[in-house]
């Protein structure tokens, strides 16, 4: 097999030198994205405005309850809603088979940190970011919420939901930097790629379905 042959001449070396950046360039472009369409809309639990919706994304189970990193999205819902900040919860996530179910796992545990069960919504069919931020806009009616996830996450997560017509605010849990930390925060670099694919082309997600007044009727309580 032949190696390849690297540019000799000065022209052909600087064609490749911008290749390569321009490749780069094309590659970041959608985290630029993300960031830009994010904006100043990432605040603390603090200073973030208040909305009648949080929404909280899965975020894995571990002997069916909720990972630690889910657990944190979770904590912060709760401390959101002692302090008022939003009324209902709507947890979305993976229930794809049946013994995974992340939303009553979600459920579960904001109930012992002492949010009302009926102030809890779940979306059974939050399979990524983009299916959760459209089926809170078209099942859920959700049309502002304060989103709740890790700081690595909660950029693309607040770009995708005001893609999928949702006026979001995002507040960003802090965890320890361990290893998934830093491969939630490389992984995000390509996630950004889809996220801007799906915001340009807006697709369906996996299911919709018919509208739901969960939301609405917990707003009423």
């Amino acid at each position: 097999m032949r190696r390849p042959q690297l540019p000799r001449t000065r022209r052909g070396k600087r064609l490749a030198v911008q290749a390569v950046v321009l490749g780069c360039v094309l590659a970041l472009a959608p985290a630029t994205w993300v960031f830009a369409v994010a904006g100043s809309r990432v605040r603390t639990a603090a200073d973030v405005p208040a909305a009648d919706v949080a929404v909280v994304f899965g975020a894995g189970l571990r002997e069916g309850r909720p990972s630690p990193y889910l657990a944190h999205r979770l904590d912060a819902a709760a401390a959101l809603y002692r302090a008022g900040k939003v009324r209902v919860v709507l947890v979305t996530g993976d229930n794809s088979r049946k013994d995974y179910d992340e939303p009553d796992a979600m459920r579960a545990y904001l109930v012992r940190q002492g949010v009302p069960g009926r102030q809890v919504v779940g979306d059974y069919a939050g399979f990524d970011t983009w299916d959760s931020c459209v089926r809170a806009r078209k099942i859920f009616g959700v049309d502002r919420a304060v989103l709740v996830s890790q700081g690595f996450h909660i950029r693309r997560a607040v770009a995708l939901c005001r893609a999928a017509g949702i006026d979001a605010y995002g507040v960003g849990v802090s965890d320890v930097h361990n290893v998934t930390w830093y491969y939630g925060g490389a992984r995000e670099v390509f996630a950004a790629g889809k996220a801007a694919l799906d915001a340009a082309f807006k697709p369906d997600p996996q299911f919709l379905g018919p509208h739901e007044q969960s939301v609405a009727r917990a707003l009423k309580r």
